[in-house]
This record gives structure tokens, sequence and C-alpha cells, in this order.
């Protein structure tokens, strides 16, 4: 591990760079590590990741990309170990249920939604980029399976910019259960819920904003009533790159019913879809995760320079 800096809380191992940016009360741009190790094909998953890092160092803020390595919370990986998690095929994938059981054991573990939004509240860092965010899956009814992420974003004040929930979730239930937990859903430039690859869900939104220094004052105003959950700022793929609602559902459908066919339960449902839709769309889905990314990537970094502004006022 190279040299940084242990956060107060023990356990916590934050870099350099990360630390001092928090000492100066700098914009900083937290990143989940599951994408790179589990969400994405090499080499794929470290161009998008750099590419995540150098928007938002372009934006005016520091990234920090989040990981668990050598028994430590690391906030902030360095370059090699950013090459290591894309690489590795011994990289956990790590919710908030196994976080203690894999900083126990040493082993190397790549931070879901959830993970990372806990992580980065710990460290001092309020506004996280990310590509979607887990929900409420579809067949709940037999299934019961619904991500932490949803839980977590309703206890940790965090900012997580990303394209709406995954498309391949029951959208309707996750902005219910979201509503429900009193986690604000935010449109970015749009009153609808986008769709991850698409930029329409047909789910009206409450609440819109059109700037980083309005997503800015709105994180501001969430907190200073006292209130603990994070914000979703829920900010459309670009338009390029995007998917047809009706198409992305027709592919979704099928690769629903070929991971039926195979039995594929828990942790492996999401990546086995995403990897399903990709081979089914000619890999239009692949090019429009990267692209979304890089674009929630950019608006995190608005909106945390936007933030670090409001918070000297």
């Amino acid at each position: 591990m190279d040299k940084g800096q242990v956060g107060r809380d023990k356990g916590i191992f934050v870099h350099e760079e990360v630390a001092a940016a928090l000492m100066d009360s700098k914009p900083i741009v937290a990143l989940e590590s599951t994408v790179i190790s589990h969400g994405l094909p090499h080499p794929h998953n470290i161009e998008t990741a750099r590419g995540m890092e150098a928007a938002i160092r372009a934006g005016g803020a520091v990234p920090a990309t989040i990981a668990v390595l050598g028994g430590k919370l690391v906030v902030g990986v360095s370059a090699g170990e950013l090459a290591f998690l894309a690489e590795s095929k011994e990289v956990a994938k790590v919710s908030r249920a196994d976080l203690a059981s894999v900083v126990a054991s040493g082993r190397a573990g790549a931070t879901t939604v959830a993970t990372t939004a806990w992580i980065a509240s710990r460290a001092g860092i309020r506004v996280f980029a990310t590509g979607g965010i887990g929900g409420v899956h579809r067949g709940v009814e037999e299934t019961l399976d619904i991500s932490a992420d949803l839980t977590e974003l309703a206890r940790t004040p965090v900012a997580v910019v990303c394209a709406g929930a995954k498309a391949i979730l029951d959208l309707p239930r996750t902005l219910e259960m979201l509503e429900t937990l009193g986690v604000p859903v935010v449109g970015y430039g749009t009153n609808e819920l986008p769709a991850f690859y698409s930029r329409e869900s047909g789910l009206a939104l409450q609440c819109r904003v059109d700037s980083g220094r309005a997503a800015a004052r709105l994180m501001a105003k969430q907190w200073g009533l006292g209130m603990t959950a994070g914000i979703v700022f829920a900010n459309p793929a670009p338009m390029g790159s995007a998917l047809p609602r009706r198409k992305l559902e027709e592919l979704i459908a099928k690769a629903l019913v070929a991971a039926a066919a195979e039995r594929v339960q828990g942790k492996r449902v999401t990546p086995y879809l995403l990897e399903a839709l990709s081979k089914e769309s000619g890999g239009r889905t692949l090019a429009a995760n990267v692209a979304l990314l890089l674009n929630n990537a950019r608006v995190a970094a608005e909106i945390a320079v936007a933030y670090a502004e409001v918070a000297k006022e």
C-alpha cells in the first residue's frame, strides 16, 4: 500500500492527496470500485476508471476511488492499486454485510454503492459518482431481493450522482421505496427518472435542478435541516449513447429469461444481466455504460466544486 494517512477512524486509510484536500476543504468526489472489478470487462474497466478520475480532476475536484485493500478501507487508491482492481480475478464484491469479513480476512474487495457511500461519509466526503444505484429487483415477490444501496442511502448523508437505478431493476418499486425511506430523488436536467442505459423510464420526478450550484444548495438545505439521508441526483445518459426505452426493455426481457433458465441468483444476477445485455445489443449497452459513467463523474465534479463554495457561505 502506498504512503498516505490513516483517518481518525481506525481502519480507514486516506491517501495523502485526498487527506490534504479534506484538510483544506477542497472539493472531492468518491468513486466506487465494484464497477472496476465486477461491472465492466477488461480493458474497458481500467480505461473508464482512469477516465472518470481524469474528468473529476478536469472539473476542479479530487477523485477518491474507494476499495478494501490489505485489511484497510482505502479512500483514494493509487494508480497501481487501480490497475490491480481492474486485472485481478480474486477481488471480492463487498456490500455492507460483507465488509467486516473481507477486512478481517485481508482480502481485496471492491466496494458497492452502499459500502462506498458509507466509507465516503465516514471520511468526510459528501459527493459520490457511480453508474446506477441498486434497487428493488424484478420478481421481488418471490426473491425478496432488494439492494442494500437503498437502506444505506436512507441513513448516509452523501449525494450520489447516477443515471438512475440500473434498468434491469423494478424501477417503479425502487422509486417508491426511496420515497418511503426519505431519500430525495432529484432530476439533474430532467423531470423523469433515467433508466440507466435509457434517458426515459416514464416515471416523473418531483424535484429538478439544472446546475451544480442548485444541487449544492439543495444538499446544504437537506443536511442543514438535520436530515441524515443522502440525495440521489439522477443524471441521464448522454444523448448520443443512450438506447431507446422500448428496445432496452426487449433486451432486458430476453436476458431475464436466460438468467432464470440458468438459475442465476444473488450477487451473480447483476453482472450476468449486464454481460447478457452487452452481447445482445452488440456492445451498445457497454458503450452507453462507459459514456454515462464519464458523464456522471463530470457532473459530480461540478456539484462538489459548488458544494465546497456553498459550505463556505
